[in-house]
């Protein structure tokens, strides 16, 4: 049993290290351009929905969860096929662990987009701010985690 949480520690480990950018290949590259055209499509539907949830009178918080769920739903299936062309592989897998990187973003974003509004920005460009620097762990978890091959 020992042998299998060592082996479950060092995948964990594998999974949350940097990546070193000098030996990244062209397909390494490639991918993450279009990690980032679908994270942009996301984020203009994440950020349509938040605006209107606000005019229609959600709390800031509220308005955050509502966008991320239905960003979240067009990201998956781009991510899946295009992306990372994993849609070959189990899509309930693939979809359960996608949804738990993309809480765990959703958690952040929200820890970050309280301290930005806290600190005197406004709703929807600390929710812009926000989005922007939790992509990086975004991207990471789901090419390492939730769509590896």
């Amino acid at each position: 049993m020992a042998v299998k949480d060592a082996s479950a520690g060092m995948r964990a480990a594998g999974i949350l290290r940097l990546p070193d950018v000098r030996r990244a290949k062209r397909a390494d590259w490639i991918q993450l351009i279009r990690f980032l055209v679908v994270g942009s499509s996301g984020y203009a539907v994440n950020l349509a929905v938040f605006s209107v949830a606000l005019a229609l009178g959600a709390h800031y918080t509220e308005a955050a969860i509502v966008a991320f769920f239905v960003a979240w739903t067009s990201n998956f299936v781009l991510n899946r096929y295009w992306t990372f062309d994993a849609g070959h592989r189990p899509a309930l897998r693939q979809g359960v662990k996608y949804l738990l990187v993309s809480l765990i973003a959703l958690g952040a974003n929200l820890v970050v987009l309280h301290f930005l509004i806290e600190a005197g920005l406004a709703e929807t460009p600390a929710q812009a701010l926000a989005i922007l620097l939790v992509t990086p762990v975004s991207f990471l978890l789901s090419r390492r985690w939730s769509f590896a091959r």
